[in-house]
C-alpha cells in the first residue's frame, strides 16, 4: 500500500555501495555519550558493532561529519548512520526504469524487493539498486509500497524539484490504481467503498483494523469472478500502511498469499515461490510543472491463484 515516505532536506545520504543512511532523531536520556545512547536504543546490536560502524566512519551528524564514538550526548540531535546486515538474502528479480527525467523516476518494483532498507534488507533494496544503475545520489521515493507489493513506485531526481511532487501525494491528487487477487465477497454490489479505522497492530509491523471512525478508505470494483478467488481493481483514496490488505482481509477476502493478515504465517525468506496477489498497476496525476495529464502503467504480472 502506497504511504507518504520522510526526506531529508538534503536529499538523503548513501555510502559507497549506493545504501542510504537512516536516520535518528535522540531520545532523552541521561547517556554521556553517543555510544552509550545507541547501545540502549538498539539492544540486539551488539557494542562492538557500533565501535566498528564509529571507527569507519559510518555514523555522522545531520550535516554529514563523521563522529567519534566517545562525542557527547546532545539530546533531540540528528544523526545518521549506514545499517549493515551480515548475509544479506539476495532478491532474485529484477527493478525496471519506466521513465526518467529531470524531475522524477518511475520504477516497476518486483515483489519481495523493500522499497528502502528495513529490517534484514540493507543493499538488497529498490533505492540502493536506483542509486547505483543511475548514479543518482538524491533519488528520494516520493511514497512506498509493500516488500511484498509489485509495481509503480515513483522518486524524485533531484532537490530543487521536490516539493511540489510531495504534494500531490499529501494532497491525494494522484490516482493509484491496484490489482488483486482475493477471496469471494458474492454479497456485496460493486463499484462500493471499503472504510476501515486503522492502527498500529502487534507485532509491530502489522496493522489493525479497530471500532471507530474510519481513517481509511479504498475504492473496490470488480474484474472477473473466478471458482474460488475474484479478481479486484482497488482504488486507495488514503495510504494507510497496509491499507488494501487489512481492508480485504476484514472483508472477508484475504488477499491470495497474504503472510500477515488476517493472520501471521511464517515465510522462508530464500522461498519467492508464492508472491503476494497484489500489483500496483497505475499512476495517474497532472504534472506540477507542466499542467498535462500523466499516466504510468506497470508490466508487472499478477500472481494467478491455483
Amino acid at each position: 500500500m502506497a504511504r507518504a515516505a520522510p526526506h531529508s532536506a538534503r536529499g538523503g545520504m548513501t555510502d559507497a555501495n549506493g545504501v542510504s543512511a537512516s536516520t535518528l532523531h535522540l531520545p532523552a536520556g541521561s547517556w554521556m555519550t553517543l555510544l552509550q545512547a545507541l547501545c540502549a536504543h538498539f539492544p540486539q546490536i551488539d557494542e562492538a558493532v557500533w565501535r566498528s560502524r564509529f571507527a569507519r566512519g559510518r555514523v555522522h551528524d545531520e550535516h554529514g561529519a563523521p563522529l567519534a564514538a566517545d562525542a557527547p550526548y546532545r539530546e533531540g540531535a540528528r544523526i545518521r548512520y549506514f545499517r549493515e546486515v551480515s548475509a544479506e538474502e539476495p532478491v532474485p528479480f529484477q527493478a525496471r526504469i519506466l521513465h526518467c527525467d529531470d524531475d522524477i523516476l518511475i520504477a516497476d518494483k518486483p515483489h519481495f524487493l523493500p522499497v528502502v532498507p528495513a529490517g534484514r534488507h540493507v543493499e538488497e533494496t529498490l533505492l540502493t539498486r536506483l542509486i547505483r544503475e543511475t548514479g543518482n545520489r538524491e533519488l528520494v521515493p516520493l511514497h512506498r509500497i509493500d516488500r511484498a507489493t509489485a509495481g509503480l513506485v515513483m522518486f524524485s531526481t533531484r532537490l530543487e524539484s521536490r516539493r511540489p511532487f510531495q504534494d500531490l501525494f499529501r494532497k491525494r491528487l494522484i490516482e493509484k490504481e491496484y490489482e488483486a487477487w482475493a477471496g469471494a465477497l458474492p454479497a456485496l454490489s460493486f463499484p462500493c467503498r471499503a472504510e476501515i479505522r486503522l492502527q498500529p497492530g502487534t507485532p509491530f509491523f502489522r496493522m489493525q483494523a479497530v471500532a471507530g471512525t474510519p481513517n481509511a478508505w479504498t475504492e473496490i470494483e470488480l474484474i472477473a469472478r473466478g471458482p474460488q478467488y475474484w479478481h479486484y481493481r482497488l482504488r486507495p483514496i488514503t495510504g494507510r500502511k497496509h491499507q488494501l490488505r487489512v481492508q480485504m482481509a476484514a472483508l472477508g477476502a484475504a488477499i491470495v498469499n497474504d503472510e500477515l493478515y488476517p493472520e501471521l504465517r511464517q515465510r522462508d525468506v530464500a522461498d519467492f515461490s508464492r508472491p503476494l496477489a497484489l500489483v500496483a498497476r497505475a499512476l495517474r496525476f497532472r504534472d506540477p510543472y507542466c499542467g498535462r495529464m500523466r499516466e504510468f502503467v506497470s508490466a508487472c504480472a499478477l500472481a494467478t491463484p491455483a
